[in-house]
């Protein structure tokens, strides 16, 4: 049975409305409203997680596959996903789960970690597919109880949250690999209607206290520009030359119809970062 989870990090504003701080969206949320993720609901002046305890997809992976190339190399991890996401991308590679989905299978956070623990040469929990923020009460909960297990968490985020939800998860995290879509705001602003500043500081916040690895998709007409890869391969490089950069193949998806990246430009651009980085993969090719 479905369990009903009052959210974390909200204000109670006039008039029944609610202000969710978890995120830099900063929705003001009308009674029996969502915010922009779709998951949080107001019901009358509360916010409650409609997705708790709620997941959508999961499986036992390859470590590689979150990408992480740089932790853990070799092992399997148990990967599961929840719906909702707080950017909307018109080229999402996973928009089925992230937008469109609304409903799962119902579970516990012991129940997700007496998985994790019964799969043999498991590491322990990825939480991937949408973005794991806006599940933050699960997660959470379900972080803490595996880490008292021994087991690993790894976060496979867009890293678009705010300063206090992030310094209060990250006791808890072991790797993240964060997508980091580009330097420009408007950018960000205009493909994914978010900002780029809080995605930078999560990750100048996150390698100071886990493992971290950055990707950044290759958008057709958008990211294929070696000046803008350069840029990216600077800015992590300022922080860690040892940072792992995934740069990964789009495909056309959801609301973007342009062509597949050209595979000779990412080959170019994996030659351009490392000038750079001492790591850089190409993925989806």
């Amino acid at each position: 049975m479905k369990e009903v989870k009052e959210c974390l990090f909200y204000e109670k504003v006039d008039s029944g409305k609610v202000k969710c701080v978890l995120c830099p969206q900063y929705c003001l949320i009308e009674k029996d409203c969502v915010g922009f993720c779709n998951v949080r609901h107001n019901e009358e002046g509360v916010l409650y997680s409609k997705n708790y305890g709620i997941i959508s997809s999961y499986a036992m992976d390859p470590i590689e596959k979150k990408p992480l190339k740089r932790f853990h190399s070799g092992s399997k991890i148990l990967s599961v996903g929840t719906f909702g996401c707080n950017l909307k991308c018109s080229f999402c590679q996973n928009h089925s789960i992230s937008q469109e989905l609304k409903e799962g299978i119902s579970t516990t956070p012991q129940n997700i970690v007496d998985m994790a623990s019964h799969e043999v040469d498991n590491i322990g929990i990825a939480f991937t597919y949408n973005e794991p923020s806006v599940w933050y009460e699960f997660i959470i909960e379900t972080a803490k109880l595996n880490k008292e297990n021994g087991k690993e968490n790894v976060l496979i985020t867009n890293g678009y949250i705010n300063e206090e939800p992030l310094e209060k998860l990250l006791p808890y995290i072991d790797a993240m690999n964060i997508d980091l879509k580009g330097m420009d705001d408007s950018y960000y602003k205009d493909v994914c209607k978010g900002r780029v500043a809080p995605v930078l500081r999560t990750i100048e916040k996150s390698v100071k206290q886990c493992h971290v690895e950055i990707t950044t998709l290759l958008v057709t007409d958008q990211m294929d520009d070696l000046k803008k890869v350069k840029d990216i391969a600077q800015w992590v490089g300022s922080i860690n030359k040892n940072i792992p950069l995934h740069l990964s193949r789009y495909f056309p998806n959801y609301h973007y119809q342009k062509p597949p990246t050209d595979v000779d430009f990412m080959r170019a651009a994996k030659h351009e970062a490392e000038k750079y980085l001492t790591y850089v993969y190409l993925g989806n090719i």
